[in-house]
């Protein structure tokens, strides 16, 4: 007797279990959680509305004191009732079927943005929720905590109907949960409680709780600490959210909690504050035009496709948005069609991938009966051709793409003249893109990664203007620059003719460099035929200009004299210096001292060796520099460019090919 109260005595101490306490593992039952965590178990009541019709079997439990009563008529309620019939699923028999990838998560083995990693166990059976993956990345931590990992493995037990995927959800939702604690309740970048960890748990939760209600593997326990959970959640992104793209995530999901979980006594007024918040917000980061103001591609397709979801989330529970909330989805989606290449990949600037969006624009086409948006999404073949013609601007977002057409081999281009941008913004004003003949030709470097050993080597290179088509003074990049546009851009700085394309714009702000010096761009596109670019310098003293063109990883690039170009099987460029500056050109691929230089990203996490083509001289004053830009299906021959006249007000260029003979250009300045 005397052994056993020691025992008692240091496990309660160390907190070891007795043969009396069960593990976390081992709790399962109603009885089980409400014996080992009943304050959470009270304070899930607490959260709860029990006047909220169907749960007077659960108050009347509750007010007698019978917690494990009150538990069980609560689970009752949800089992057997009818609320979010979208998201309760008819389970699958009982099966033996596998996935591979969701077998390889089974093991704790998961991929986050490219990048495989087994999520290690700590001595008390808990996985290790803040582990960094193996590159020691503080992103692949939050990724991780998204739970998305298991809406895998609950689409393969929806799919196959084997017990073990649907065991593994259970264990591993009562893992995290019982690790999560304490709340915080305060604003934090920690890896479990960050606002967009939160608010994709909530999402995903709520699919896997209803989803799982009648199957018989999502033990009581789980189903009881997921109650008392997400008005934690909840809390977070009503009161610690965000702003720009993070406040349409975690606002959509207190949505997506008040209206999947009316029962919460704070669901009312959740939804009250998400409907208020969000059309706020859309006001304050959605341009008149439609661009989300962090210019990011990438994340305009995230703020809409949350914008999109709170509209869904509403109509199911018959609440009404303000007009010109519903009217802005539509221009929103408009934006990621008329950017869209031929590839039907979208427009990778600032901190963006290289994003497939053909499906998407596809699927929107349809649901707003849009058929000049389905004929861009299908090169042609389906829908209405668009009748402004093949170019496209944002007057707001100051972002031109250039078109000959809309079929597969269509030439295609961006110039950017637009603000810095709200957030996740790059120092690449006046870049410019190419892609043609369903070939990506010159490119933006991309975002690499935003922590971690890859963004402690790539980042300073993703963000300035060394990764981008630009113009180096004196070796310094571009200063940011205003992060909103107060209005659109005026009619003079672009025209779209049936002819031609132009745009102009100037940035003077260059990082910790000495003195004055101003670049304008002055951008032409002749449509069906080439590209003509002029760069004007205005200095106060003599200066070292760079002008970088970077391409992508797959061109074979070749230089003959001054000119640079691809040797492509389909899909070339030519860039051809006009006049009498005589140029230093040297190609630069993978390199990583004295500085990054030549690499490029289409997606986080990912890096390649590219080729940057980098023309150097040295001025003495104010200067102008005219190139040719000049696609072609195969290998050009020989091409020459010359000025013809140079003015004030216009330059002509002549430009003669053994193809298609002469072109005369007149390009406005």
């Amino acid at each position: 007797m005397k052994k056993y109260n020691l025992l008692l005595i240091i496990s309660l101490i160390v907190n070891i279990p007795t043969f009396s306490q069960k593990a976390w593992q081992g709790i399962l039952s109603v009885e089980d959680v409400c014996t080992a965590y009943p304050e959470q178990m009270e304070k899930m009541f607490n959260n709860l509305n029990l006047d909220y019709p169907g749960l007077e079997k659960v108050k009347k439990a509750y007010k007698k004191g019978d917690l494990g009563k009150a538990c069980s008529e609560l689970l009752s309620y949800y089992k057997n009732g009818d609320t979010v019939s979208y998201l309760r699923r008819e389970q699958p028999s009982k099966g033996n079927g596998t996935v591979a990838s969701a077998d390889t998560i089974l093991k704790d083995v998961i991929t986050i943005q490219g990048v495989k990693g087994k999520l290690p166990y700590l001595a008390n059976g808990h996985r290790n929720w803040y582990y960094k993956g193996p590159n020691n990345d503080e992103e692949w931590a939050w990724l991780s905590n998204r739970h998305s990992q298991i809406s895998l493995v609950f689409g393969a037990y929806l799919e196959t109907g084997n017990p073990k995927y649907a065991e593994y959800l259970d264990l591993f939702l009562r893992d995290f949960i019982i690790a999560s604690w304490p709340y915080p309740a305060q604003k934090g970048r920690g890896s479990v409680w960050r606002g967009l960890e939160v608010a994709a748990r909530i999402k995903n939760w709520s699919r896997i709780f209803y989803g799982m209600l009648n199957s018989g593997y999502l033990s009581p326990a789980t189903q009881l600490l997921i109650l008392s959970s997400l008005p934690d959640h909840a809390d977070y992104n009503r009161n610690f959210h965000g702003q720009n793209n993070w406040l349409t995530m975690e606002i959509s999901a207190l949505a997506t909690a008040a209206t999947n979980f009316p029962e919460y006594k704070k669901s009312p007024e959740w939804l009250d504050y998400s409907i208020n918040t969000m059309a706020e917000s859309l006001k304050k980061q959605v341009y008149p035009d439609g661009v989300q103001t962090e210019l990011t591609s990438h994340y305009h397709r995230v703020a809409l496709s949350c914008f999109e979801l709170f509209e869904e989330i509403c109509t199911r529970a018959g609440k009404a948005l303000p007009e010109f909330y519903v009217s802005m989805l539509p221009k929103m989606n408009n934006y990621i069609a008329y950017t869209m290449r031929p590839d039907g990949c979208g427009l990778m600037n600032n901190d963006g991938d290289l994003d497939y969006t053909r499906d998407a624009i596809t699927n929107s086409a349809k649901k707003y009966e849009q058929n000049d948006w389905l004929y861009i999404a299908t090169n042609g073949e389906e829908g209405i051709a668009p009748e402004n013609g093949a170019s496209f601007v944002s007057p707001w977002a100051g972002h031109l793409i250039s078109r000959s057409g809309y079929g597969a081999d269509a030439q295609w281009s961006f110039f950017d003249i637009g603000p810095w941008g709200s957030g996740h913004q790059h120092n690449d004003k006046l870049h410019l893109s190419v892609f043609a003949y369903g070939n990506d030709l010159l490119v933006d470097g991309g975002r690499f990664a935003y922590s971690g050993a890859v963004a402690d080597k790539f980042r300073g290179y993703a963000r300035g203007s060394q990764a981008h088509n630009v113009v180096l003074v004196d070796g310094k990049g571009q200063a940011p620059g205003p992060k909103l546009s107060e209005k659109p851009i005026s009619e003079k700085q672009y025209k779209i003719t049936p002819e031609y394309d132009y745009a102009t714009a100037s940035s003077d702000k260059f990082i910790d460099l000495e003195g004055e010096c101003k670049h304008t761009r002055t951008f032409y596109y002749g449509r069906g035929k080439m590209w003509v670019v002029i760069d004007k310098i205005e200095t106060d003293s003599p200066r070292k200009i760079e002008t970088l063109w970077h391409w992508h990883p797959d061109c074979n690039v070749k230089v003959e004299g001054q000119t640079v170009f691809t040797d492509n099987p389909k899909g070339n460029l030519r860039i051809i210096p006009v006049g009498k500056q005589n140029w230093e050109i040297n190609f630069i691929k993978g390199q990583d001292e004295p500085e990054v230089q030549g690499w490029y990203s289409e997606k986080y996490n990912t890096y390649h060796p590219n080729v940057a083509s980098i023309y150097s001289t040295n001025i003495d004053g104010n200067s102008r520099f005219v190139w040719v830009l000049f696609p072609s299906e195969k290998v050009s021959g020989n091409v020459k460019a010359e000025i013809v006249s140079e003015g004030e007000n216009e330059i002509k260029i002549r430009v003669n090919d053994n193809k298609s003979g002469e072109h005369m250009l007149t390009v406005p300045l």
